[in-house]
């Protein structure tokens, strides 16, 4: 449908309109705008969606999806105002791009675009986005057993920031990170040594591959991907609606619903929201991607301790010869690295020790924590999305990280009691 079209009457009210440098390069999106709404949609250019957007006509339309590909990339000022132009009148925008820098898309999505779909358009992607633009104003659903952080946001806290880092895929970060969370939220106490339950954040950095919601049965939900993409405007309150709380001790900021660039954050936002974080809980575990980023740096100068994980073999050893030759050339500081071997050898295993050793000695660091392997246990955990003190509360890595878990708890408590 033309712009001109679209100015005149017509027979059904037109609820919609895609906005585009030219809509033929389009052509999916035309056949999904034309199943979800028939005849009540139009087409604009960009010259001509800043002119209609104008009028009091623009008042009836729902949503507008503005496709954009490489080569509007030179015109972002142009299609920015079209954005700001939109959500000053109300009016929900959907974001279509093809082929478009990580930096241009994060300059349009912080911009305020309600929802972001790429282009070629997966089979009901846009049906699922228009669904999405009709839910946002209603509270969120929660499943059962889940629910948003009942305290409120105070501030006034100065929380330990905790970093997990797995130096190779599938070393156990994940499973580290979400069990010394919760072990940190739940710590042992008696009516001879009560200790009051501390507030514990577990932040998902992997946006592509983050399991932590998976690992404690959570869903994920758009609220992440606004929070990430407007950190600028975020307060206490938005960050803790973004945030789910699992059996009402464990707070957790899961990874987005869609996978996202890891770049579409700056170092900037990630010191936003650990800031945030240390402000309004006690602890802060950071569950980080195993791909060095440039925000990489920020969540390592923003903790306390970062646990780099790995295992004994050959890609983890390599690995971390490459970490640390590489914080060492940007002059960052590797006293803050912690190392933990997981699916350590067994304690009878004289042979394993000695090649821990030899691990340990050749890339001259110390590995002061040692994991068990305790197999299928672990994974059957993972796979209900529960903890490991809640499925299997006597399997060894489950004491060894709630060991840990108490001595950072108690190394905090200390170092507050020195400070005061």
């Amino acid at each position: 449908m033309s712009a001109v079209a679209l100015m005149n009457p017509q027979p059904a009210p037109i609820v919609a309109c895609t906005v585009s440098r030219d809509v033929s390069n389009f052509d999916l999106l035309i056949e999904d705008m034309e199943s979800e709404l028939g005849e009540r949609w139009g087409d604009l250019g960009f010259e001509d969606a800043v002119v209609f957007l104008s009028q009091p006509d623009a008042d009836e339309l729902e949503f507008i999806a503005i496709a954009v590909d490489s080569q509007d990339e030179g015109d972002l000022a142009r299609i920015s105002g079209i954005i700001a132009e939109a959500k000053a009148k109300g009016i929900r925008v959907i974001l279509i791009a093809e082929e478009v820098s990580p930096i241009a898309l994060h300059q349009l999505l912080r911009l305020g675009a309600d929802d972001f779909v790429p282009y070629p358009l997966p089979e009901g992607a846009l049906h699922e986005a228009i669904e999405r633009l009709g839910q946002s104003d209603m509270p969120p659903e929660l499943p059962s057993g889940h629910s948003a952080p009942s305290f409120k946001a105070t501030g006034g806290r100065d929380g330990v920031v905790l970093g997990v880092h797995g130096l190779a895929g599938g070393v156990g970060a994940t499973t580290f990170a979400v069990n010394l969370a919760w072990e940190l939220a739940n710590p042992e106490s008696s009516k001879k040594n009560p200790v009051t339950p501390p507030r514990v954040c577990l932040l998902d950095f992997d946006f592509q591959y983050g399991s932590a919601s998976t690992y404690l049965d959570l869903p994920r939900r758009e609220v992440v991907f606004e929070l990430l993409t407007d950190t600028a405007h975020m307060d206490a309150d938005s960050f803790l609606q973004a945030l789910l709380t699992f059996n009402d001790r464990l707070h957790v900021l899961t990874a987005p619903a869609d996978m996202l660039p890891l770049d579409i954050v700056t170092g900037e936002d990630i010191e936003r929201i650990i800031e945030m974080a240390r402000a309004n809980f006690d602890f802060v575990v950071i569950d980080m991607p195993t791909t060095v980023v440039q925000w990489t740096e920020t969540a390592l100068n923003a903790a306390h301790v970062y646990f780099a994980m790995l295992e004994l073999d050959m890609r983890s050893a390599q690995n971390a010869l490459r970490m640390i030759r590489a914080l060492k050339a940007e002059n960052m500081a590797t006293e803050k690295l912690r190392y933990v071997l997981n699916r350590a050898p067994k304690f009878t295993d004289m042979t394993g020790k000695a090649r821990v050793k030899r691990m340990a000695e050749s890339l001259d660091i110390a590995i002061e924590v040692q994991l068990s392997d305790c197999g299928r246990a672990v994974t059957q955990a993972n796979d209900h999305g529960l903890p490991l003190a809640a499925s299997a509360p006597k399997l060894p890595l489950r004491r060894e990280i709630q060991k840990l878990a108490q001595g950072v708890s108690e190394l905090s408590r200390a170092a507050e009691a020195a400070g005061q």
